[in-house]
């Protein structure tokens, strides 16, 4: 069983450079895309963007055009599907997308697996968002805390527009005081991580720095690999045993992010 989420910046973008024939050759049983930038009237003229290799797609649009927005593509029908958060001023940014699949698919047993497709906000320069993000990361931990407590196994993944640690950026000393790197930011990650026990699944294989998985588009700066690593998949602490391996696909082009895959325990 194979996870992945990708960070595309923008659908239409990345489908002009290869995503089909990367997307065929990936063959993931799910897929999670981050700022899609795209509408319904855009998915509604394009049957390859809707059921590409007859996989099946679920989309969290955002209200302005061209911004953010969430797409999950499946093998399996979900059970079902959750777009939003419940909050106008976050579901309106299309940000959090859940879908619910019978544990069967997911490596045998009874209840419920539910994968969360999310892409959280950016604190922006001079710091102007960090509320409403901070506002974000309480909202998203309810949440989180709530499937847990019904007893599902919860994986979730995106680009969460924060460098956990100094490992997780090529220059920490110059970040401090800009967005993605706040203490602030880096705080809550601790709390989620270190007192709610969910876990970094990339951070179960692989220490230390030079694992990035953003990298600005000025020349050079991916070939030096001067990055940082932004998108993660997490699960609860019940899940731990169900991780088999989590990768950077590093070698995938096309955006300012890399893929980053999740691969489960038969």
């Amino acid at each position: 069983m194979k996870l992945v989420s990708w960070n595309v910046n923008g659908l239409r973008s990345v489908h002009k450079k290869n995503f089909l024939d990367w997307f065929k050759k990936e063959d993931a049983d799910v897929v999670c895309l981050q700022e899609i930038k795209i509408g319904h009237e855009d998915v509604e003229e394009s049957a390859e963007l809707v059921n590409p290799h007859d996989y099946l797609s679920h989309w969290h649009f955002a209200e302005k055009p061209g911004y953010s927005g969430l797409a999950i593509y499946s093998k399996q029908d979900p059970l079902a599907i959750r777009a939003g958060l419940g909050d106008w001023q976050f579901d309106s940014e299309g940000r959090w997308l859940e879908a619910d699949f019978d544990r069967a698919h997911f490596g045998g047993g009874s209840g419920v697996v539910t994968v969360i497709n999310t892409y959280w906000p950016n604190s922006q320069r001079e710091h102007t968002r960090l509320p409403y993000k901070l506002e974000f990361c309480k909202a998203a931990e309810a949440r989180l805390e709530e499937l847990r407590k019904q007893g599902r196994t919860v994986y979730i993944c995106g680009d969460f527009n924060i460098a956990h640690t100094e490992h997780d950026l090529a220059n920490p000393k110059s970040n401090q005081d800009n967005a993605g790197f706040l203490p602030e930011e880096r705080a809550w990650m601790d709390h989620f991580v270190r007192n709610l026990g969910w876990i970094d699944a990339f951070r179960e294989f692989t220490k230390g720095n030079g694992h990035y998985t953003w990298w600005s588009y000025r020349p050079g700066v991916r070939e030096k690999n001067i990055g940082w690593r932004l998108d993660y998949f997490f699960a609860n602490p019940e899940a731990r045993s169900t991780i088999a391996k989590m990768e950077h696909l590093t070698h995938v082009m096309g955006s300012d992010h890399c893929p980053v895959r999740l691969t489960l325990k038969p």
